[in-house]
């Protein structure tokens, strides 16, 4: 699966000329969103069958600056799944392949009001596909830009 690609923007930047190390987090949320299309699932179509997908826990490992003008590759792979939980891992590549972040994001599966759900039984197509992707290794973090 090809990684989904961001663009530095002057905004993201901070007075040192770096992008803020908050960006980061935005642009996971871009790719996982990117990810889920991919799949045929895009996080609307979750929605409206009652699925929402919230954070449970966040983690980034800066390795080199990202400045305006950078493109950045994000490679997402799916590192566990268990229906009711979920842990994505994050590989962010510069132009020339170089590491600049690596991350992971957990999420649970709810409904609106909170209550946990079991995706085997609300959306299995959608375990099937995350499965497969694991199966597969797509948007395996080892591929190099290029």
């Amino acid at each position: 699966m090809e990684p989904y690609k961001h663009l530095v923007q002057y905004y993201e930047t901070d007075m040192m000329g770096v992008t803020h190390h908050a960006n980061y987090i935005h642009w996971m949320e871009e790719a996982r969103i990117a990810f889920l299309d991919r799949l045929g699932f895009p996080y609307t179509k979750m929605e409206a069958a009652g699925v929402i997908s919230p954070v449970v826990e966040i983690s980034c490992r800066y390795r080199r600056p990202c400045t305006f003008g950078d493109v950045i590759s994000i490679f997402v792979k799916v590192e566990s799944f268990s229906g009711v939980k979920m842990t994505l891992v994050y590989d962010m590549r510069g132009r020339s392949g170089e590491t600049v972040c690596t991350a992971r994001s957990e999420h649970t599966f709810t409904d609106r009001s909170g209550h946990i759900l079991r995706l085997k039984r609300v959306l299995p197509a959608f375990c099937e596909a995350i499965e497969n992707a694991m199966r597969d290794g797509s948007a395996a973090s080892d591929e190099k830009e290029g």
